[in-house]
């Protein structure tokens, strides 16, 4: 069973016979493997003393298993049981608000008619204006088809709002970008690029997400080609930009150097592909891409144009086989697939101080527990583990930096830049094995990646 997580927290009112019994209800709690965080007494109910017990579970099994036990206890009466993930998304998570008061009529003929007509009118002039007299300036659309949302595949479009609202959330809580979900009743190629043109002259720029692979590389490409502002699809260049800086900071820790280094590379979708393609911008020594079939092999599979292009500009020594013989003496491992498919005989194979980056999420592809007997630095997806690589580190300051500087093209020299800062957002004195990577939360990441996109947004 995997740890507990405040994904799954829930809160369990307890009716007591008695106040006594509150030392054996966490107890209880605990020998089940719930991780309680948070204890409250309550307005009694029917004459009885009532608590909150607010505790993490593992999944939804674990959850309903934790009220069950507390209510088997002798003068314990569960009473309900609330899921606080599902309590946090009631009605969204996000909402619009006003920048300027609205108080008097003059307010209102300034906001909107028919003062507004002159702001119509003036852009209608200088279509340029928009940038500066409307929400354009600091506004991205967050599009999906809802084909590939996070590991659930292709759910929808009603069934991605809830992610593309936290996504949204983030850009507006670590950029102070407003940011909107789109969600769109169609997987056609030809009608999303159709759709996102004729809705871009309301956005500063493009955030393209979930969206199945071979698809999303057309999808991108010529949205980049077609459109002024600029165009980025997170789940492709967000996990590159992270993984490349995470990869900088480790190298450094282990004394190795990128062009020196072999990489095995499993998953050859979106993240894969864009993984692969920033790190032999960069000049790593090689990397021998596999999908679940083994390492790709033109000769012996059917590939599609990006896949084909992955197995001709890779795979230096031109191994065949399975994922084992593309670990057999790599020094970094990256797994972009899903969960369970490495094991300790694969990491067995691996170069000595090796550098394992198991990204499938929930669930890697191997336990970290069992990674680090082998690997000199782990890194993993999981936000209850060290190193974790989270496109939230490199997607709001990428897209602060392109809107402030009125840039139209996310370049890979933008993406390297956007790397370098991250990892560089991380002293000498904090590196380490289990740091190789700013948490989140760290108020200097949005600034310097955003600086930094500026500078190579204007060189390029």
């Amino acid at each position: 069973m995997n740890s507990p997580s405040a994904s799954y927290s829930i809160t369990i009112r307890i009716g007591l016979d008695s106040g006594g019994i509150i030392p054996e209800v966490s107890r209880t709690i605990a020998e089940n493997d719930g991780l309680v965080t948070a204890l409250d007494v309550t307005e009694p109910i029917d004459g009885r003393m009532t608590i909150d017990v607010t505790c993490n579970a593992a999944n939804e099994a674990h959850a309903e298993r934790l009220g069950e036990v507390v209510d088997a206890l002798d003068g314990a009466n569960v009473v309900a049981v609330s899921d606080r993930t599902f309590l946090m998304h009631r009605g969204g998570v996000i909402g619009i608000a006003p920048k300027v008061a609205l108080e008097s009529r003059d307010d209102l003929s300034m906001a909107y008619t028919p003062g507004v007509a002159r702001i119509s009118a003036a852009i209608a002039k200088d279509k340029k204006l928009a940038r500066k007299l409307t929400i354009k300036r600091n506004t991205v659309a967050v599009v999906t088809d809802g084909s590939a949302v996070l590991g659930l595949g292709n759910i929808g479009p009603e069934a991605a709002l809830p992610v593309m609202e936290g996504k949204a959330l983030l850009f507006k809580r670590f950029a102070n970008i407003d940011a909107w979900p789109v969600c769109l009743d169609t997987q056609d190629t030809e009608e999303i690029i159709a759709i996102v043109k004729a809705i871009s002259p309301s956005y500063g720029g493009i955030n393209l997400e979930d969206i199945a692979a071979p698809r999303c590389f057309e999808i991108e490409e010529r949205l980049r080609e077609a459109l002024d502002i600029p165009v980025f699809h997170d789940d492709q260049h967000g996990t590159a930009v992270v993984v490349y800086a995470a990869l900088l900071n480790a190298l450094r820790v282990v004394g190795k150097q990128m062009t020196d280094t072999r990489v095995a590379l499993l998953g050859a979708g979106a993240a894969g592909m864009a993984i692969a393609k920033l790190l032999l911008a960069e000049g790593v020594a090689d990397i021998v891409a596999c999908d679940r079939e083994g390492i790709l092999d033109a000769e012996v599979q059917d590939l599609d144009r990006d896949r084909l292009w992955l197995a001709q500009n890779t795979n230096k020594d031109g191994r065949k086989g399975d994922i084992a013989e593309a670990m057999r003496g790599a020094d970094i491992f990256i797994g972009v697939s899903s969960s369970n498919l490495i094991t300790e005989e694969h990491l067995q194979l691996m170069a000595e101080k090796s550098i394992v980056f198991a990204l499938a999420n929930p669930d890697p592809e191997i336990e970290p527990l069992i990674a680090r007997k082998y690997a000199a630095i782990v890194a993993t997806g999981r936000s209850d583990e060290p190193n974790q690589i989270n496109n939230v580190l490199a997607f709001p300051g990428i897209f602060r930096g392109m809107l402030d500087v009125g840039a139209s093209k996310i370049t890979t020299e933008v993406e390297l830049a956007a790397g370098r800062a991250i990892a560089d957002s991380v002293s000498s004195d904090e590196l380490s094995a289990d740091y190789i990577v700013p948490t989140v939360f760290n108020p200097n990441v949005v600034k310097a990646v955003a600086a930094a996109v500026q500078k190579a947004a204007r060189k390029s």
